[in-house]
């Protein structure tokens, strides 16, 4: 059974992957944006890795 946090933590790094590729694309990306849409994958990896990981959350 799939931890219903853990797919919508999976669609919204989906979704920022896609902001990410697309602020890349652009012909003046915005460093600043950039910085921060990784951040947020970064926080939701580490949430997911510790749903993953947690036997408790797990469940």
């Amino acid at each position: 059974m799939t931890h219903p946090r853990l797919e919508s933590l999976l669609k919204k790094i989906s979704q920022i992957e896609t902001s990410l590729e697309a602020e890349q694309n652009r012909p003046s990306p915005d460093p600043m944006r950039l910085q921060f849409l990784k951040r947020e994958k970064l926080k939701l990896r580490d949430e997911i890795h510790l749903i993953r990981t947690s036997p408790a959350l797990a469940a």
